[in-house]
């Protein structure tokens, strides 16, 4: 039976297609994938997979590497795969870090767009709206209010509010 997830390697979580194939594989059956860093990014996870097999009394095999957990020399080279895979994964992460240091001592870096229009809060906070009633009728928490309500400051020479 082919079975197939959307998800990332990087962890076990959230992976229902792989849980179910670790419940219901039987003892002689072995679990074909085309990589092993399709499977996991990390060695734990690899060995924890490999581990549930074991139990089961099944294999790993991949087709597009010589990995086949039944032998001496798969499972040799299974665990050098996994290591590289884990490596790899390291060094993306490291990488990406430096990148988003770089842009952001050059001021390029300023992350996601807001999700929430502060100004539509604050805006509604100005017309005397509770910030119960704005947190409901925007789909926002009292907290988000709160803080739109703490960028708000006095007018200098007025008792009018403006927004930051």
């Amino acid at each position: 039976m082919v079975r197939q997830e959307q998800r990332s390697g990087a962890t076990l979580e959230g992976r229902p297609e792989l849980k179910t194939i670790l419940d219901f594989i039987h003892p002689g059956e072995t679990l074909v994938v085309t990589r092993i860093d399709r499977l996991a990014r990390s060695m734990q996870d690899l060995q924890t997979i490999v581990a549930r097999l074991k139990e089961k009394g099944a294999h790993l095999a991949a087709t597009e590497q010589p990995v086949d957990t039944s032998t001496a020399t798969g499972k040799a080279f299974f665990d050098m795969l996994g290591v590289f895979a884990e490596f790899e994964t390291n060094l993306r992460r490291e990488r990406q870090a430096e990148g988003i240091a770089a842009a952001k001592q050059r001021g390029v870096y300023r992350g996601r767009k807001p999700k929430i229009d502060m100004a539509a809060i604050q805006a509604k906070l100005s017309d005397g709206l509770s910030p119960t009633d704005i947190a409901r009728e925007m789909g926002v928490s009292r907290g988000t209010v709160y803080k739109a309500k703490a960028q708000m400051t006095l007018k200098p020479g007025s008792n009018e509010v403006s927004a930051a």
